[in-house]
């Protein structure tokens, strides 16, 4: 019988996405997979190949919710530790991945009792809580965004990179070609759910303080709650920009991105990586609330690149984004320059080497060790 992999992840996107990309690559060599989440986590599983075999384990946080719910929390784990170790020792995986995510847990703490191969992959700049607990019983660390500033240090660590979707791995061989003197200049902002609603009270005003003759040229493109939509065009009538596309959801990203002159954008470990794998200059504004201040670290490895300005959101003004933006789009060999230094940071074969890495381990724990 083919080998087996089980793959645990948390349920939002960022958490299920990777674990998607390496199970297709998997499944490719040969491989067995499942997946392993909670009732919530699963329902974000829709997109996996129906081959994955899905697996529902109690899971709870005591991070957030109702002090009742926060008390619940560990014997709710406790119950999905004894259905993930009974579980496994049904199936007898070959390695467990943990993609973070507190409905990862079970999952990871059942292999750890089990004693069965452990990788951990963390697509963000620093460790989530969830990754953390469990990192420094892992036998390797496989990192989306640089080495995690809060990786123990007893436990290797590889750069991997985080998978990037199809739509994006087709348009990253478009090369980057900075606006020309008198034509159109694109820019795009999204912030994801979370937020857009900062993005879209920022950039109407800021955009009002470029020059007039740069003024003209702006072609805006914004993700944006649809709630605020009408408001938001109001509002760069009024700063004099008039074309303004602006959608709650765009299904053609990454081909916005390649599309851009200058990309504005919350700084998520996806945007990070779809940003270097396309090879886009852009100014990131961390999400303040983000868990450990993640998006923080993950802007900063693309500015330490020379790819980004990192503009924190605590003290942006409109007045101080608008120099931001005039400072890049009166200088075409600047942007160029921040296209190259983004495609340095870029793994577009992410999840090959992440497949590659989690093959080494299950083969021989200890080959990873120096």
């Amino acid at each position: 019988m083919s080998r087996l992999a089980i793959l645990a992840a948390g349920g939002t996107g960022g958490h299920m996405f990777p674990a998607q990309s390496l199970a297709e690559e998997l499944l490719r060599r040969g491989w067995r997979v499942a997946l392993a989440s909670d009732e919530r986590g699963l329902r974000y599983a829709g997109a996996f190949p129906a081959t994955v075999e899905r697996q529902q384990l109690a899971a709870a946080t005591t991070a957030r919710g109702s002090l009742t719910t926060k008390l619940a929390a560990p014997v709710t784990l406790v119950r999905g530790v004894i259905q993930a170790t009974a579980w496994m020792r049904k199936i007898q995986p070959d390695i467990v991945i943990g993609f973070g995510g507190y409905p990862a847990a079970p999952s990871m703490a059942a292999a750890t009792l089990l004693r069965i191969p452990r990788l951990i992959h963390e697509q963000n700049g620093v460790l989530g809580r969830a990754n953390n607990l469990f990192a420094s019983r892992a036998h390797a660390l496989a990192c989306g965004i640089g080495i995690p500033e809060n990786a123990p240090a007893s436990v290797p660590a590889f750069e991997v990179g985080n998978p990037i979707r199809d739509a994006a791995r087709a348009v990253i061989d478009h090369p980057y070609q900075p606006p020309t003197a008198d034509g159109p200049i694109n820019l795009l902002i999204f912030g994801g759910s979370q937020g857009a609603s900062v993005l879209s009270d920022l950039l109407p005003p800021a955009l009002s303080f470029l020059p007039d003759a740069m003024r003209a040229r702006i072609h805006v493109t914004q993700q944006a709650r649809t709630l605020e939509i009408e408001s938001l065009e109001t509002r760069y009538s009024a700063a004099d920009i008039t074309q303004v596309e602006a959608a709650h959801f765009f299904d053609d990203m990454p081909g916005r991105v390649a599309g851009a002159h200058l990309v504005i954008a919350r700084a998520g470990a996806s945007t990070c990586a779809e940003l270097a794998a396309i090879g886009r200059p852009s100014i990131l504004v961390p999400l303040p609330t983000a868990a450990s201040d993640h998006q923080t670290a993950n802007a900063r490895w693309l500015e330490n690149a020379g790819a980004a300005i990192l503009a924190p959101q605590g003290d942006l003004t409109p007045e101080k984004l608008g120099k931001h933006i005039e400072s890049l789009l009166s200088d075409p060999a600047r942007l160029a320059q921040m296209a190259t230094a983004a495609k340095s940071r870029a793994h577009p074969n992410a999840a090959s080497a992440l497949a590659d890495l989690v093959i080494r381990i299950a083969d021989d724990p200890k080959s990873v060790r120096p």
